[in-house]
């Protein structure tokens, strides 16, 4: 494991970080401009639907990481994904920093869907086909790329409320546990798909152990 972090050329702004921030801006800015216009509800038709529902399309496992319901959500996600993710795609490159986003999101949005199917979903009362259950944001993928940089560097200092130094691993287990509690207390009133921020760090995990291995095959 790291314990710093010194890639050897670093980019401020890299390619991958930079388009997906685009990206997400301009949907952002698309929603409010096609529902004002046209009456289009963009996060409806790229939000993820319930895969079986009459709402889901083939497409929404990417499109709904480009979707978020307000500035604050946007602009939080955008600044995490920017603040982490810029070191990673310094470290690994821009092809396994996108190919590690993109699995990290649809794999929260399948953890988050399938806790809903064991959990919520009855097949006496409830049919998928009539569900509306849509999540959207790029919160799974983020959470994943938090884990990887706390697994990469553990030792990092981050500052948790700005003034208290805390090591990137114990910030680590502090969210996780935070996220399992939030998931399982099940607070009608919380509207955050906690399990698919699981989801997402479950399968950055995994594909930064699984980057580990090839690596080590290869060298």
């Amino acid at each position: 494991m790291s314990n710093s972090i010194s890639p050897g050329r670093f980019e401020f702004l890299p390619p991958v970080v930079k388009n997906i921030v685009i990206i997400n801006g301009l949907c952002y800015l698309g929603t409010y401009v096609l529902k004002t216009s046209l009456g289009v509800n963009l996060i409806d038709v790229l939000g993820m639907h319930i895969p079986g529902s009459k709402a889901f399309a083939f497409w929404q496992p990417l499109t709904h990481l480009f979707m978020h319901g307000n500035l604050e959500h946007l602009l939080f996600n955008m600044f995490s994904f920017w603040m982490f993710g810029s070191i990673l795609e310094n470290v690994w490159g821009s092809s396994r920093f996108l190919i590690f986003y993109l699995v990290a999101g649809i794999g929260a949005a399948f953890l988050h869907y399938l806790v809903v199917f064991l959990k919520d979903i009855r097949p006496e009362s409830l049919r998928i086909e009539d569900l509306n259950l849509n999540i959207i944001g790029a919160s799974g993928a983020v959470a994943g790329i938090w884990i990887a940089f706390a697994f990469m560097f553990p030792n990092s200092y981050l500052y948790l409320f700005f003034f208290l130094p805390v090591k990137a691993k114990y910030l680590a287990m502090m969210y996780i546990a935070f996220e399992l509690f939030a998931a399982f207390e099940a607070n009608p009133a919380d509207n955050v798909a906690h399990f698919a921020h699981l989801g997402g760090m479950f399968f950055g995990f995994a594909m930064v152990r699984w980057f580990r291995r090839v690596d080590t095959n290869w060298g």
